[in-house]
């Protein structure tokens, strides 16, 4: 398990970095790599939030002893099999009835981040792959993050600075998700003013023989010399006789003096 030392750690997502296959991406997620004391094996569980703030969990718990070895959770797989290509990257791959159904690599790359990259086939379904994305976290683990580093020992200081970076992460990360969707919400309302405003030009170019009252409906046709004209008689009330080349929009005066179009 020395190869796997390198990954031993908690792993922040980065949601913006990640593409999916199938399914959405995440508004944040945490890996926790794990080789718990005096077992040759390798514990991988993931959480992660929903942008609807609804929270999963998974956990993987697999026998690194080489070959393949049943698999802890048979509803999932019935074999696995985890390979060490190097320190910075291993395979760790699930069967099910002799068929593979989930391939999962690790790899640390150039940066330090983590990459996941799963490749899901099971029997019925289209094959996918998604790509996750990882930074390491600040830890506090009873053992080194590599071969040759000094053995840490948790400390009632480092588990109280662990516990605040913890927080400050989930804080902040709130507060961007807040601010991204006040943006979203007013990248909105910018579009559906410059609507408004493209359809008020539109029939202020238009023929209009009377006076429009606010909060009144009307209806806007294109004539067949092609201008445009305002009429107070809708396409039901024409019927078959409309004079008009086509019938563009239901329309409603707001108080700002622009233009509505109606559903």
């Amino acid at each position: 398990m020395v190869q796997a030392y390198n990954f031993l750690a908690s792993w922040q997502l980065f949601p913006e970095k990640c593409t999916y296959g199938k399914g959405e991406r995440p508004k944040s997620g945490i890996c926790k790599i794990e080789a718990p004391e005096d077992r040759r094996e390798l514990l991988i569980s993931r959480s992660w939030v929903t942008l609807e703030n609804t929270a999963f969990a998974s956990e993987l718990r697999v026998n690194a002893s080489g070959g393949r070895q049943p698999f802890t959770e048979p509803a999932i797989a019935d074999e696995s099999v985890l390979v060490f290509n190097d320190s910075i990257s291993f395979e760790l791959d699930l069967f099910s009835a002799g068929e593979k159904v989930l391939g999962i690599h690790h790899e640390i790359m150039p940066n330090g981040y983590l990459k996941i990259t799963e490749s899901v086939s099971r029997q019925g379904e289209d094959p996918f792959v998604n790509t996750e994305i990882y930074h390491k976290q600040f830890s506090v683990l009873p053992y080194s993050s590599s071969v040759s580093g000094a053995v840490i020992r948790p400390t009632e200081e480092g588990v109280i600075r662990h516990k605040a970076l913890t927080a400050m992460e989930e804080q902040t990360n709130m507060q961007l998700t807040q601010i991204r969707q006040q943006i979203e919400l007013l990248a909105l309302q910018a579009q559906e003013i410059q609507k408004r405003k493209d359809l008020s030009m539109m029939i202020y170019d238009a023929k209009l023989s009377f006076q429009p009252n606010i909060g009144q409906v009307y209806y806007l046709y294109e004539k067949k010399d092609n201008n445009l004209m305002l009429s107070l008689v809708s396409p039901k009330e024409w019927g078959a006789g409309s004079p008009f080349k086509r019938f563009i929009a239901g329309v409603k005066l707001l108080a700002d003096h622009t233009w509505m179009e109606l559903s």
